[in-house]
């Protein structure tokens, strides 16, 4: 059965929480936009389109509660200045992947701000980013060579989507055709999505695999034993710069030494046509603790000084082509406005 990350249950949103799987799958009922904003902030829900639809139904949460709040007579603007603070809450849970601010705008310009116009654009949301992974899926396969051995980082399947997945998507897609021989996942430190995360998805859908150390990529490379290197992306700059897990930079760089390709798989919803450039990209420095224990037990120094940022930037020379929902595109990356 396809895995779906979360679904809307009537009256609230029903949420896998991935900090707890691979070893349990428990399902979190989020009522208020606080809540959402939290399962967003400590990664029960991750993955930059995961993330814009949860927030997307995290708005609807907010519309349901302040409508019941508001006198019958209160204007769309009065509704939409009351969401302003369950916004402003929900932008400020994640600040690296632009699909949050992107669903967050295009709720907030909604001519109806009701709460049943609000719910009705968040599925519109979950929906179509499950069509946009589908065609990401299809586009990117034509890029796998027949009996690929393809090296991932992250996880960027269902579980990061609304369904199907970008990278993973890629993979899920090829392999159905029957050209994907062999997938490997890559860790990455230091919450380990690629061990927990894609790992089971891979399982469950009783795809080959196998996973290594963050540190191993470059040596398997160098051993020929990977023939495709297909990433996701929580923002995309005009030319081509891609924010994404830490190390995926790293992985660019062996890839281009190596002479493997290396494509990157978002929907459209990831671009950021404002962005000249990936310096302009804000990286998100996560807690010290993700690095100085593991599961809850301490493996470094008490005062050991950490730098824990979430993301990296790969330049877009380094990149192979870029797919999303309306094709590849190849280099010179020029994704600006209109």
């Amino acid at each position: 059965m396809p895995i779906r990350p979360m679904e809307w249950a009537g009256d609230h949103l029903r949420l896998l929480d991935q900090r707890r799987l691979p070893l349990e799958e428990v399902w979190l009922e989020l009522r208020t936009w606080e809540d959402v904003r939290d399962a967003i902030r400590d990664m029960a829900v991750r993955g930059a389109p995961a993330i814009g639809v949860a927030a997307a139904y995290g708005l609807a949460l907010a519309a349901r509660s302040l409508h019941d709040t508001l006198p019958g007579h209160a204007r769309v603007e009065r509704e939409r200045s009351s969401l302003e603070p369950a916004r402003a809450g929900l932008a400020a849970s994640r600040p690296t992947a632009v699909n949050l601010f992107w669903a967050l705008d295009r709720v907030m310009a909604l001519p109806d701000m009701g709460p049943e116009a609000v719910l009705s654009e968040a599925r519109a949301i979950e929906r179509e980013d499950l069509e946009m992974n589908l065609a990401i899926g299809e586009h990117g396969a034509s890029l796998v060579p027949a009996g690929a051995r393809v090296l991932t980082i992250c996880n960027t399947g269902s579980l990061a989507t609304a369904g199907h997945g970008t990278a993973l998507g890629i993979v899920r897609t090829a392999y159905a055709q029957g050209k994907v021989a062999h997938v490997t996942s890559c860790e990455t430190r230091p919450r380990q999505q690629g061990l927990r995360l894609t790992a089971w998805e891979l399982m469950r859908e009783g795809i080959p695999f196998s996973s290594i150390a963050d540190s191993a990529a470059a040596s398997l490379m160098r051993s020929g034993r990977v023939d495709l290197v297909v990433v996701g992306a929580d923002r995309i700059a005009a030319n081509g710069d891609t924010a994404n897990k830490i190390g995926t930079y790293a992985l660019a760089v062996a890839a281009r030494y190596h002479g493997v390709p290396f494509v990157v798989a978002a929907p459209s919803s990831t671009l950021d046509p404002s962005l000249a450039t990936g310096d302009g990209i804000p990286i998100e420095e996560r807690d010290a603790n993700e690095l100085t224990e593991t599961e809850g037990v301490r493996v470094a120094p008490i005062g050991c000084p950490v730098f824990n940022p979430g993301f990296d930037v790969t330049p877009g020379e380094l990149i192979t082509a870029i797919v999303t929902e309306q094709g590849v595109h190849r280099p010179p990356f020029s994704f600006g406005p209109g």
